[in-house]
């Protein structure tokens, strides 16, 4: 394995001899020293390291070019990977799905690396966060290791997982456009400029034809005018997530009033009004895509008394398979998700019609798994792998 200290870089290949002279000649003396050589195979270590400011460019040129020999031949490479996320110490690991990649990426021998979205920072044209090397556990109570934090241009990053939870605002898309700067000479899992294009309940109007009737507005009338012509409707807050300030307004309910004065003194965000689809008391399915493709899927049905089907306010998950109606609203929108960089999506369906598309932060892969499906986890990895190497 080719380790080149500082710089990010690990391959496997068979001419040592030539990866070495051109170390060596850019990387203004440093020392290459062959620990082990066994046939075709051989460690190297690379001593010293490059100055960042001054030698950037050269760092990420042997980059490009030790990936460019590699991988040409079809040689394994291991990856510097940045974890993007929310607190690590508080994951409940049993359900999480940014964890569940980390695991896989670690068993494939990947570099981890774990930072907060508050530690990014652009200056100069440059976008660095201090990120800290990182070890995962699948143990409940000792699940992660941290090193200590570097400040490290994201350049210097081969992939960042872009994980951190929703609400969807204003902080959510200044990141979007920090990591933006980055892409996709560091491959941002998803795309942040469709990230930040795709907000979940917005985009599927792009597939209008798969919704059920639903209103986007503030407009007071409006949303008077869709309740008196539907009866049954929810009421949410088109940025909202987790199940948070999801509403069930039947035609003869008194509170319709009040839930609208409070939308409309909480934020400036429209109204998302949706016809009530009654099949959500059967569950509403979770399925998950990779480039674009149907994976696996997981029911979740309300608790009684409550409309809301997400698991963490109270939905009963269990498994699922997928319907030819299913396949065929994935075969609508897989091909546009793929072709805007979204390596990984979560779609919801309740019944036969499609209600959200969640980019951000698509969860459910662990549940799955253990409910005898596929390990998710280790598609997204040879996705992420197979765009790493194109």
């Amino acid at each position: 394995m080719l380790d080149v200290a500082r710089q990010g870089l690990s391959c496997v290949g068979p001419n040592l001899s030539r990866v070495i002279r051109f170390m060596r000649a850019l990387s203004g003396g440093l020392t290459c020293l062959l620990s082990a050589e066994t046939g075709f195979y051989a460690t190297i270590k690379i001593s010293g390291a490059l100055e960042p400011a001054r030698n950037f460019g050269e760092s990420v040129g042997v980059k490009r070019a030790v990936r460019a020999g590699f991988q040409s031949k079809g040689m394994p490479m291991a990856l510097r990977v940045g974890l993007q996320m929310d607190p690590i110490a508080g994951i409940d690991i049993a359900g999480d799905t940014s964890f569940a990649l980390a695991l896989e990426a670690q068993a494939r021998g990947h570099e981890l690396f774990f930072y907060e979205p508050d530690r990014l920072a652009m200056r100069d044209g440059a976008v660095r966060a201090a990120i800290q090397p990182l070890k995962v556990a699948d143990r409940l109570g000792a699940h992660y290791e941290l090193g200590a934090p570097n400040l490290t241009d994201l350049r210097d990053l081969d992939v960042i997982l872009m994980r951190q939870d929703p609400p969807f605002d204003m902080h959510y898309i200044s990141v979007t456009h920090m990591l933006e700067r980055v892409h996709p000479e560091t491959l941002v899992v998803n795309d942040p400029a469709a990230v930040r294009n795709a907000p979940e309940k917005i985009f599927p109007f792009l597939f209008a034809g798969l919704l059920p009737e639903t209103l986007i507005t503030r407009d007071i009338a409006a949303l008077k005018g869709f309740r008196a012509e539907f009866g049954d409707i929810i009421l949410k807050p088109v940025f909202g997530n987790g199940g948070a300030g999801i509403f069930r307004i039947g035609p003869e309910d008194e509170n319709f009033g009040a839930l609208i004065d409070m939308f409309m003194q909480s934020d400036r965000e429209p109204i998302i009004a949706q016809r009530y689809l009654p099949e959500v008391r059967a569950g509403d399915k979770r399925v998950i895509l990779v480039e674009g493709e149907a994976v696996g899927a997981l029911n979740r049905v309300p608790a009684a008394g409550d409309a809301r089907a997400n698991v963490h306010v109270g939905g009963a998950p269990e498994p699922a398979g997928l319907t030819d109606r299913d396949l065929e609203i994935v075969g609508d929108i897989g091909p546009t998700l793929r072709d805007m960089g979204i390596v990984f999506a979560g779609i919801d369906i309740i019944g036969t019609h499609l209600t959200e598309i969640n980019v951000t932060s698509p969860t459910c892969i662990r549940e799955i798994k253990d409910f005898g499906g596929p390990d998710i986890a280790v598609m997204i990895w040879d996705a992420i792998e197979a765009r790493r190497a194109g």
